[in-house]
């Protein structure tokens, strides 16, 4: 018998570098292992825990835009409904509905791009700029801005006292400026990342504040990448919800948006982004060609089944049951704001987005480590979103009504202030 043995070597490629610069794990998931790891030592706690951390909703799905889900399914099941490869930039009819119904008009069908989320787009917006751009981020904000930008190769290492990147230019957002970016007095960056309402801070931006921002961009020769995926929330008159209201912004913005917040599409998955058709680089070329370029190479387009329950969002009815949904956690927001000013907590937040940001008088995940502790519930410890968020904790109103009331009754035990 011959015995042969095998060598078993390493794989010769190197990592890509970019990757060993991230600090940690993302967010959300550590988040989970946190939780998973106190209810391996406490099993007896898991029919206890409530979740007001990720912001995943928590509603059905409601009756017409399931309908809308449904038929697209049994259409691929006959001759004459069924659909194969789509077009990578979305179908027809929902671009043209997106435009109307989500736009007023104010841009074309052609500049809409349909996709499988807001994420999602982001990445590929990162794609088309390169490595080699500087980026600008609200402080704190959605770790994808930031994690991307690493994972592209923009940035140098994370200093470990003050937890930035080099290169990348952290925009402080907090009480003193009404958690909105005072830009101006800040170093040019090529892209500028914005989330109105935002992510974690719940600050929804006013007109004049946007109008400053895009003025400023135009005349940096910045790119404004605008994350709107919250704008279904807002219901204060002088809050645009799209960047488009704003005069000139469509020689300088991006704007990414998603169903997932308008229609419960966290699991199912249909965003867009919109990327106007004058918009240019320094050299003349176009944008939108080079975000076309990304879709059609790397992307196979939106599912047809998904893409017609999107259309049911956009009809009458389905606009209908969608605000009915947003007033439902817009109703749990104030709850929960009402509970932590009632604590005696400074709150922001909560009035045109599902999120409420409260300040605290120590650390954010010793907060979050008490709270899970002691109450059972899962919040998100402002730290998580970059170092402007040290000193706060968000709470997230995707939850059902009653879990939200019963939070609330262990928290006013839990965070009551001697």
């Amino acid at each position: 018998m011959v015995c042969v043995q095998y060598m078993i070597l390493s794989p010769g490629i190197d990592r890509n570098e970019n990757f060993a610069k991230l600090a940690g794990g993302y967010l959300f998931p550590e988040i989970g292992r946190r939780r998973n790891a106190y209810l391996e030592e406490n099993p007896e706690m898991a029919d206890r825990i409530i979740s007001l951390g990720i912001g995943d909703t928590t509603m059905p799905i409601p009756p017409h835009i399931l309908n809308g889900l449904v038929e697209g399914a049994k259409r691929l099941g006959t001759q004459e409904g069924y659909i194969g490869y789509g077009p990578e930039q979305g179908q027809a009819a929902l671009r043209e509905k997106i435009a109307s119904v989500l736009y007023n008009d104010l841009i074309d069908p052609s500049e809409v791009y349909v996709s499988d989320g807001a994420k999602c787009d982001i990445m590929r917006v990162q794609q088309m700029f390169g490595p080699k751009v500087i980026s600008a981020v609200q402080d704190p904000s959605y770790p994808v801005y930031v994690d991307t930008s690493v994972m592209m190769g923009q940035t140098g290492n994370q200093d470990p006292e003050t937890m930035q990147y080099d290169n990348i230019v952290y925009m402080k957002c907090g009480p003193e400026n009404g958690f909105f970016p005072d830009y101006a007095n800040l170093p040019r960056a090529d892209v500028v990342y914005l989330c109105s309402p935002n992510n974690p801070t719940g600050a929804a931006a006013t007109k004049e504040q946007l109008t400053g921002i895009v003025k400023l961009c135009k005349e940096r020769g910045s790119i404004l990448v605008f994350d709107a995926a919250y704008a279904p929330f807002i219901r204060s008159k002088d809050v645009p919800k799209s960047i488009f209201e704003i005069e000139g912004a469509k020689d300088c913005a991006i704007e990414v948006n998603s169903f997932s917040k308008y229609a419960g599409f966290t699991g199912v998955r249909l965003g867009w982004t919109v990327v106007p058709a004058g918009l240019k680089y320094s050299d003349g070329s176009l944008v939108r060609d080079d975000f076309n370029r990304v879709m059609t190479t790397a992307f196979n387009g939106a599912s047809c089944i998904v893409q017609a329950g999107g259309l049911a969002c956009l009809d009458e009815e389905g606009q209908k049951e969608i605000s009915e949904l947003i007033d439902y956690y817009l109703e749990n927001a104030k709850v929960l704001r009402d509970t932590f000013e009632e604590l005696g907590y400074p709150v922001h937040g909560g009035v045109d987005a599902p999120y409420i940001f409260v300040e605290l008088d120590g650390s954010s995940w010793d907060a979050f480590n008490m709270i899970l502790e002691k109450a059972q519930v899962v919040t998100i410890p402002g730290a998580g979103f970059g170092p402007g968020g040290e000193g706060f904790l968000r709470l997230s109103a995707f939850a059902p009504r009653a879990s939200i009331l019963e939070a609330c009754e262990r928290l006013k035990v839990t965070m009551k202030k001697d």
